[in-house]
Formats: C-alpha cells, sequence, structure tokens
C-alpha cells in the first residue's frame, strides 16, 4: 500500500511532499554516502536528543565548540549554491522506504527554494520573511515565519547568518568531512542534522562543495541527500525566491 508524506510533517524537515513508500524491500548498499554515521546512531540510540548526542559524540575528533566554530567558517565560504538532488528515506533497518528527486538553490541571507520533481512536484521556498509550501496535489500552500522556521529547522541554517539560531544546536565533527548539528531541544522533530563536504577531495584551484547531508527525526527515520552538479558561482536570480499564490489555491497562514 503507497503511504503519502503530509505537508504538516514534511515542513518541520523541509522536505518535498507526495513521495510515496516503496514496498519492494531494497536495502541502502554499504557503500551509500551519508548512510553510516547517522543510521548506526539511529540504530543504537534512543529518541532523546541527549542520548542521541552521546553516542554521536563517540565519533567526535574536536570538542563541540571547535567542531561549531569550525563548520560556521566553513559555510561561511558559501555565500549562495544550487544543486540537483537525489532523496532516499530510510528505517532503523536500512530499508529504502521512499525517494525523490528535485533541485535545491540557497543565497544569504534567508533565502531558499526547494523544488521536487519526482514523483510528484511541490515547492518550499523562503522569501527572506516568509517559509512558503506549495503542494500542487490538494492546491494549498502553507505560510510560516523564517525565524520560527528556522529555530525549528536546521537544514535552513544554510542559508542564514545569525549567530543566535546557533544557539538553539551544538555540533559535532565525526571525520574532516562531516559534521553533525544537533538541536538542544528534546521535543524538536529533527534530532541531527549530518553535512558532508569536499574537504579531503578540495585542491589549491578548486572550491568548498556541499556533497550531501542527512536528516534523523525524532521516530529513528533517516533521509539521505545527495547533491549533484553543484554550482556555487553563478548567482541565483531573485525571482527564484518570490512565492505567487496560484489562483484558486488555498492559503493555510500559519504566521
Amino acid at each position: 500500500m503507497l503511504t503519502r508524506i503530509t505537508i504538516i510533517s514534511l515542513i518541520a524537515l523541509v522536505l518535498p511532499t507526495q513521495i510515496y513508500a516503496q514496498e519492494s524491500g531494497n536495502t541502502m548498499a554499504e557503500s551509500e554516502p551519508n548512510k553510516l554515521t547517522l543510521l548506526s546512531v539511529a540504530r543504537q540510540s534512543s529518541d532523546t536528543a541527549g542520548e542521541l548526542t552521546s553516542e554521536v559524540t563517540k565519533f567526535n575528533t574536536q570538542n563541540p565548540s571547535i567542531a561549531k566554530k569550525k563548520l560556521k567558517t566553513l559555510l561561511n565560504e558559501i555565500s549562495f549554491f544550487s544543486a540537483d538532488f537525489s532523496q532516499k528515506v530510510v528505517d532503523e533497518e536500512a530499508n529504502v522506504i521512499q525517494q525523490g528527486q528535485g533541485h535545491l538553490v540557497v543565497s544569504k541571507p534567508n533565502l531558499f527554494r526547494w523544488q521536487t520533481n519526482e514523483p510528484e512536484e511541490t515547492l518550499i521556498v523562503s522569501d527572506g520573511k516568509t517559509l512558503w509550501s506549495f503542494d500542487p496535489f490538494i492546491d494549498q500552500a502553507s505560510a510560516y515565519t523564517i525565524d520560527a522556521s528556522i529555530a525549528n529547522t536546521p537544514i535552513l541554517l544554510l542559508s542564514s547568518n545569525d549567530e543566535k539560531l546557533w544557539e538553539n544546536y551544538s555540533v559535532t565533527q565525526a571525520n574532516p568531512d562531516t559534521f553533525l548539528i544537533h538541536a538542544n531541544d528534546n521535543n524538536s522533530r529533527i534530532k541531527t542534522l549530518e553535512l558532508n563536504f569536499n574537504t579531503q577531495e578540495k585542491t589549491q584551484n578548486s572550491k568548498l562543495k556541499l556533497s550531501g547531508f542527512s536528516l534523523l527525526d525524532s521516530t529513528g527515520q533517516l533521509s539521505v541527500f545527495k547533491l549533484t552538479d553543484f554550482d556555487r558561482d553563478t548567482r541565483p536570480e531573485s525571482a527564484l525566491f518570490n512565492f505567487i499564490l496560484p489562483e484558486g489555491v488555498d492559503l493555510d497562514d500559519q504566521r
């Protein structure tokens, strides 16, 4: 039976709606990038942020304050970027239960565009003040204040320069390319965000890139994203971050 992820639950994840479960029994290969750290933690930990952070810290090579400073320095190198993404959602047994793909555009401060192309088209846009979510399947759009969204959604730290927001999260480093951002709020839906960079592959003439990221939620479900065609040279057009409510679409205004 196919299951549909609702827009309400996905706003917390900043994930696309309309991604359907696959009951083929496929599992992620051991070589799949972004899986190893967070998935191993998901298997060993409860849903509490404290125990989750404790498990991840076993992989840590630096103390949290140094890791956070180093991560912020890396993110400050990237003012804007665009990339295609492929997504896999896996359960605690590494079974692939959902898949999707789309396009991501980020520009600081607080500009964000997340468009899913397959299996269904959906759109999440931040214009700097409001986070918009549009689900064509049900002809409904939702609006949220950007400050509240970033405070509860660590992936939006990619588009923010607000130092105060980092107070909501702690950071550990699993290896030179991998950082984990942990929510300090025990009630947070997103427990940990894993960011993967290309620091070890980077040469003197190449630029820092974000190669992928993963999200571990309070249910132990892991969403893994691989980025391709990463472009941090072409500044995104401002029109990409404007959302115009389509005619006939209902608006759920949560601002």
